[in-house]
């Protein structure tokens, strides 16, 4: 009777993250690294510009060198992630290997070798890395973090990318200003180090079934399979595509928008930016605890209705400096919030969907899939612009956008009402008496038919 009554007590509430110290000790390691990544994003280039005087098309090939791993390697990495049962290791190599690739460029330059080329490689490296870390990350916070937490920590990690949005280029506008633009890479460096650290650690045992291997393209294609065929994750695979795609039109024609059609000064576009980011954190704080209250599947519903606004607000925006400013600020901040509320519910619900042996393989085709289009969209919207002129690109981004609205509410996360249940039919034999009446229409009814 004992044992009985103590299995009948209920289980103890997990400490709050903030408590958590290998959640902190995660959280913090992802911080540090990707605000050293957002301060390579400007001093990489810098030295490309001003030391090694690249031409536009060597620009092109280092811009694009940061994402061509996903494209190269991202199904891949998922297959790998499946088959360890230790997660964290894996994590700890890439970011020493990003860490050492970083080192190369100021060493480079002290030494006379830095080139392009050398940056290219560099870019390719350390994206490769970053491809296999984030494929190993995604199981990896479902050991550290329960499943009732799982979209807090979500929103947390979220608040982070946030965080460097805002803090990453200020911090690289000082370290170049100061240190010149080779140097400031080694912040980047040291913020891998640093990351590598925090992670090892780390104490949570790691109890990870690995998936049993049949050959790495069979893996890939039941990765593939299990975010197609399942239609919650189908529904959020369509969703990111679209968003992602015309968002990155969009993006290719901002600056010239900005700056040739709305007249902005230039400075004050860092500064909105900066504006989104803070958008980004008030979101994640606010996230966590409408998730507690309305689930991450309404805060879903919600969220991804008010994707357009910010870019509908651009493409009609007229009027004085002071309006559009004051305008772009608002619309950029509820964005930014916006973008951070649908990404925690996205991550937390394929952490929901996913069995615990496919959680890589799916992470890294939703990675795939979301990433490969920002090319395509790039693209496009710069093609169009020569078309069509750069308002109506922006206003055929805020409709395309709009399409993600009805993948989310056309799919199973939208809730459905019950439907009554049928009044069951009384069971009786009736009379032969009971049986003429009902063959002869009373004269109440006899007009309907």
């Amino acid at each position: 009777m004992k044992a009985s009554f103590q299995n009948s007590l209920p289980l103890s509430e997990p400490l709050p993250l903030r408590r958590q110290r290998d959640y902190r000790l995660l959280w913090t390691a992802r911080t540090i690294s990707v605000t050293g990544s957002e301060v390579s994003k400007l001093a990489i280039p810098l030295t490309a510009v001003t030391l090694l005087t690249a031409s536009p098309s060597q620009m092109g090939l280092l811009t694009a060198a940061a994402s061509v791993p996903a494209l190269l390697f991202g199904l891949q990495s998922g297959a790998i992630a499946d088959r360890l049962s230790r997660h964290r290791p894996l994590m700890i190599a890439c970011e020493l290997v990003s860490c050492a690739a970083a080192a190369t460029v100021p060493v480079a330059w002290f030494l006379g070798l830095l080139n392009v080329t050398w940056l290219i490689t560099v870019a390719l490296v350390i994206g490769s890395a970053g491809v296999l870390f984030k494929a190993a990350n995604f199981p990896h916070i479902a050991a550290v973090v329960p499943p009732s937490q799982r979209t807090d920590a979500m929103a947390g990690f979220q608040a982070c990318y946030s965080v460097a949005s805002v803090g990453g280029p200020s911090l690289a506008g000082l370290l170049v200003q100061v240190l010149t633009a080779p140097l400031a890479v080694l912040a980047e460096a040291l913020s891998f180090l640093t990351s590598a650290l925090l992670l090892r650690a780390i104490r949570t045992p790691e109890k990870n079934e690995p998936a049993v291997s049949r050959g790495m393209w069979r893996d890939v294609r039941e990765g593939l399979r299990a975010s197609i065929t399942n239609p919650v994750l189908r529904t959020l695979l369509g969703a990111g595509v679209t968003i992602n795609f015309f968002a990155m039109a969009y993006t290719a024609v901002y600056m010239l928008y900005m700056v040739n059609t709305l007249n902005i000064p230039k400075a004050l576009i860092g500064l909105l930016i900066a504006l989104s980011g803070i958008g980004g954190l008030l979101g994640a704080w606010a996230t966590t605890r409408l998730s507690r209250r309305y689930g991450e599947n309404r805060i879903l519903l919600a969220s991804v209705i008010f994707f357009p606004i910010e870019i509908l607000a651009v493409g009609l925006l007229n009027g004085p400096l002071w309006w559009k400013l004051s305008l772009l600020s608002l619309t950029g901040m509820i964005t930014g919030g916006i973008v951070v509320a649908f990404a925690t519910c996205m991550g937390a619900i394929t952490l929901r969907e996913t069995t615990p042996e496919l959680r890589g393989r799916v992470n890294a085709t939703m990675t795939f899939a979301v990433q490969g289009v920002l090319a395509l969209g790039g693209i496009c919207g710069g093609a169009l612009a020569e078309i069509v002129g750069l308002r109506p690109v922006i206003l055929i981004c805020a409709a395309g956008i709009a399409l993600s609205t009805v993948w989310i509410w056309a799919s199973p996360l939208r809730p459905r009402r019950p439907r009554p249940a049928p009044t069951p039919t009384p069971d009786f034999t009736p009379t032969l008496h009971q049986s003429l009446d009902s063959a002869i229409p009373s004269k109440r009814y006899s007009g309907l038919n």
